[in-house]
């Protein structure tokens, strides 16, 4: 699940002790730093037991199941009777039916070369829903009593707007207000805050902030922080985007904003200074092949969540602002996955976007550096000509560098910022868009 995911947390257990279940059916969802993900059963058999217990965190790495497979020298469970058979209720023979109708489409749109798979819910081309429903949305709909007729009309928000956990929640709390206020009396008071003293409100932490605070704590525990700090000009690149942000929209149909060209940067100097895209394990240094680029990004809720651009030096500046503005919409819509929040190799923050000027990052772990971007604010500044000195009005950035002083050195953390300013401040006024 990435190398920077030391654990995870066990949210819901989807098949129980005696079930059969076949290679790559949802086993159980797990909760990650950042997102839940369902994991599949890596071979067909029969669950035989849990190992872990729902809410229990667990490292990765450690067995969480036993799955009894044909031919592992044990007796194949024998078949049940036709007069014991379970009773099938008509919620699963509904839900096979569509699994079959879904099913017969896919054939058809493979043999016929089609890529599109229309929903078998009955609903009409170029709505949300696409038909399919995971093991674990469809128990909670069983247990909540969603038909599946209410989840056809739910809006999914998932990967081919599939309707995930938390748009069923939603609307089954939705649901469960509406009834509520239709019954409620006028004089029912209002739930308040929780206080401690009648004046300072309690709120508790959510699983995403607790485990903000965890990961915040054990990066200062092991990094040896410093930070370093360079004032940049960015006149060019300002003039520049002014002049294009028009053309580059009608052109490419993307917005571009600095990230992008932050990046840029960023990747061109890693390519100069290899050992700051390393990693730490015990008394070795792994130095990256693979340039990842983290790029911390603000949620509504007031989460922070880092996606990561893999492969960053295989994009132009088109691809970066395409995958900038992805990562970007994805992470505040929630729709990001476990593999675009792993792998990092080296991590930005633009919080020049909030307003500050420079701040002092906690690096990523198993990272060894991080880059922060203040705010481009118009200063006055000298500027050298072959006339002389003149004095101007500049847009300056300051860049604030923190790394890993166990195995980053101020040399290479000093002179890795200053080459950075250095891409930037030498930007091509003259740089077409494509």
């Amino acid at each position: 699940m990435g190398e920077s995911i030391m654990e995870c947390t066990v949210l819901n257990w989807l098949k129980q002790p005696g079930d059969t279940v076949e290679a790559d059916d949802s086993v159980l969802e797990v909760a990650t730093d950042k997102v839940d993900t369902e994991v599949p059963a890596p071979h067909s058999g029969v669950l035989i037991e849990w190992l872990v217990k729902e809410g229990e965190v667990v490292p990765i790495g450690r067995a969480v199941a036993r799955i009894e497979v044909q031919g592992n020298g044990k007796e194949p469970a024998k078949p049940t009777p036709a007069a014991e058979a379970p009773v099938e209720t008509d919620t699963q023979v509904e839900e096979e039916k569509i699994a079959q109708q879904l099913e017969e489409k896919m054939l058809v749109a493979v043999q016929s070369g089609s890529t599109t798979v229309q929903p078998a819910t009955g609903k009409e081309d170029g709505e949300t829903n696409n038909g399919f429903y995971s093991p674990l949305v469809l128990s909670i709909a069983r247990e909540e009593g969603v038909s599946l007729e209410e989840l056809a009309t739910i809006s999914g928000t998932g990967a081919e707007n599939r309707v995930t956990k938390k748009d069923l929640i939603s609307f089954i709390k939705s649901r469960t207000k509406t009834a509520s206020e239709a019954t409620a009396s006028p004089s029912e008071p209002t739930a308040v805050p929780r206080s401690a003293n009648g004046k300072d409100d309690i709120i508790e932490m959510n699983r995403m902030r607790k485990m903000i605070a965890s990961r915040m704590l054990e990066s200062l525990q092991v990094s040896a922080h410093v930070t370093s700090f360079v004032e940049t000009d960015m006149t060019n690149i300002v003039f520049w985007r002014n002049n294009v942000k028009s053309d580059f929209r009608k052109q490419t149909g993307e917005s571009i904003t600095y990230t992008p060209l932050l990046v840029e940067a960023v990747v061109k100097a890693i390519k100069d200074f290899p050992l700051i895209n390393v990693s730490v394990e015990g008394d070795t240094i792994l130095v990256k092949r693979d340039i990842n680029i983290g790029m911390a990004v603000a949620l509504p809720d007031g989460n922070l969540i880092v996606p990561v651009i893999h492969q960053a030096d295989q994009y132009n500046l088109v691809g970066l602002a395409k995958k900038v503005n992805d990562l970007a919409q994805r992470a505040r819509e929630n729709k990001l996955t476990a593999n675009d929040l792993a792998g990092g190799t080296y991590t930005i923050s633009n919080i020049g976007s909030f307003g500050n000027i420079m701040g002092t990052p906690i690096i990523v772990q198993p990272q060894v550096a991080i880059m922060a971007f203040g705010s481009i604010d118009k200063k006055p500044a000298v500027i050298e000509t072959p006339q002389g000195d003149l004095l101007g009005i500049r847009h300056k950035m300051f860049i604030s560098h923190s790394y890993d002083h166990r195995v980053v050195d101020g040399a290479l953390g000093g002179r890795f910022v200053k080459r950075v300013s250095d891409y930037l401040e030498q930007f091509d006024l003259k740089r077409p868009i494509l």
